[in-house]
């Protein structure tokens, strides 16, 4: 079992920048694919991107070219840069690990709490 927590919301101005952080404790991260979700009030969970061990990755077209996943596996963490942020990235974040290389929420077997991100105009 791996235990997540992300840390690094807040609010910031649109076209401000933050990073979170999924830092993973139980068992190494880099035996698992982790995503990024993000869920905004009255809206469904939806898919930001995710990473491979190897560092590949692959986003959402919505924050394709502004976010960027990177992981330090020697740290046991995985990180969200945001940039140039919109007031429609407002949204609960979460961080997620599993082992299949898909965008659907319910392929990741563990979950951390969420951070909140409020962009305000």
């Amino acid at each position: 079992q791996v235990q997540l927590v992300e840390s690094g919301g807040g609010l910031v101005q649109a076209g401000g920048s933050l990073r979170l952080s999924c830092t993973a404790s139980g068992r190494t991260l880099s035996t698992y694919i982790v995503g990024w979700f993000r869920q905004a009030p009255g809206k469904e969970r939806e898919f930001v991107g995710r990473i491979r061990w190897t560092g590949i990755t692959s986003y959402a077209d919505s924050v394709k070219e502004r976010f960027t996943i990177s992981r330090d596996n020697a740290k046991n963490t995985a990180y969200l840069q945001m940039t140039s942020l919109k007031p429609e990235d407002t949204a609960v974040y979460y961080c997620a690990a599993g082992t299949n290389w898909v965008s659907m929420p319910s392929a990741y077997g563990y979950w951390g709490q969420g951070t909140q991100v409020t962009v305000s105009s």
